[in-house]
């Protein structure tokens, strides 16, 4: 046996790790694939046991928001594959190296539950830590290994025989209790600001469908209190001119982080990288700020600092006029539905003809300011949790070996 201990490790703790086979800690068990294995006529949405699918077992972990379930007879003429308390899950095959803990508190929430034919079993003896176990093979080191042992390259898989030789390294008892408490309680801290956010982002779109006409209304459900007159209809490129962006594109790519300019693209991922480039930067700000929209897939965001662009497929919007609240157009441009049908362009030809509804300029103060706030506060949420996920990823790199 190999020894070796830590970069970072609590007070009191000296003892090299030992290396050991992942088969002599754990009992690695698959589930059962024979002629009882439920078929999709067999699944229903409420049932008696859960039976786990990639939907399920996540990166991040268990993930219930989208469940099948079979009956208790069904599960009863299965054999191998019933979890059980501390049952660490691994899925095997296609996204593979996801692992979920079925602690306690998973437990009381899912009482029933089984794998399925592409996932294993890692069951702990009563010696070692199943939530040290789980957290190690979430560390850089532990995904390193199981990728080492998959193979395939269209469907990737892990077979039970490599796992069970997957080489592990362990602290003592109590070590093992004290690493897995300290990322329980940091995977806990996650959750609670990931749950907040769900809940503003989930308030925002609430608000959204509630704080703007309806299509056969001329005011909304849910008004300030002070406000009473009819919303009036505008063409929307009455209110919003556009700019073509072909002057700001980007000449390399070559991003780097210590770099001053932010490239952006109108997608999901809106910051592509910096770059260096001084020339021909798009000056907004928050006394000029544009909208960035996509042609093609309509997304769009709200920019107000100086950037640069990647690609030309998208349109630079500006107010048209004074006399509007540039972020309450903002939200009226989110607040269309319409979703793009064919790859074609889509703001000259479809967008800027739509008839919208607003109402007076201070309504529209109000309405944009109440978005900005809430907009300010699901960024300043998303921003903590990536820093904890950041944190947590170090900590998983230097407490591990």
């Amino acid at each position: 046996m190999s020894s070796k201990s830590p970069e970072i490790r609590f007070n009191g703790f000296t003892d090299d790790w030992e290396q050991r086979k992942l088969s002599k800690v754990v009992n690695v068990m698959d589930g059962d694939r024979g002629k009882n294995y439920p078929s999709k006529d067999d699944f229903s949405n409420k049932e008696h046991t859960l039976f786990l699918s990639a939907n399920n077992v996540t990166k991040e972990g268990f993930s219930f928001k989208k469940n099948q379930y079979i009956t208790e007879e069904r599960s009863n003429a299965l054999g191998n594959g019933k979890l059980k308390h501390n049952d660490i899950i691994l899925t095997s095959r296609g996204s593979v190296g996801h692992i979920a803990w079925y602690s306690r508190e998973v437990e009381s929430k899912v009482p029933h539950a089984r794998i399925n034919s592409g996932m294993l079993i890692l069951r702990s003896n009563n010696n070692i830590e199943a939530n040290f176990i789980s957290q190690y093979l979430k560390s850089p080191i532990g995904k390193r290994q199981i990728d080492l042992i998959s193979f395939g390259s269209a469907q990737p898989q892990l077979t039970k025989k490599d796992v069970s030789n997957y080489n592990i390294s362990l602290p003592d008892r109590q070590e093992q209790l004290k690493l897995g408490k300290f990322f329980t309680d940091l995977d806990k801290t996650i959750a609670l600001h990931q749950r907040e956010l769900d809940n503003l982002i989930k308030s925002k779109k609430g608000f959204l469908q509630k704080m703007f006409p309806n299509n056969n209304e001329s005011t909304p459900e849910i008004r300030f209190e002070e406000f009473g007159e009819p919303w009036k209809k505008y063409e929307l490129g009455s209110l919003i001119e556009y700019e073509q962006p072909s002057k700001y594109i980007v000449k390399s790519t070559d991003y780097d982080n210590s770099f001053k300019t932010p490239v952006l693209t109108a997608g999901k991922s809106f910051v592509l990288g910096y770059t260096n480039e001084t020339e021909d930067i798009k000056m907004a700000s928050a006394s000029n700020p544009v909208i960035i929209f996509d042609d093609f897939t309509t997304g769009s965001h709200y920019v107000d600092f100086p950037f640069k662009i990647k690609s030309s497929a998208m349109k630079l919007l500006s107010q048209r006029t004074e006399g509007n609240d540039f972020y309450f157009l903002y939200y009226i441009l989110k607040n269309i539905s319409y979703v793009p049908q064919s790859h074609e362009r889509h703001w000259i030809s479809k967008f800027s003809e739509f008839s919208v509804k607003i109402p007076c300029y201070n309504e529209q103060l109000k309405i944009g300011s109440f978005f900005k706030q809430l907009d300010d506060s699901i960024n300043l949420h998303q921003q903590h949790i990536e820093k904890l996920k950041q944190t947590k990823k170090a900590f998983l790199q230097k407490m591990f070996v």
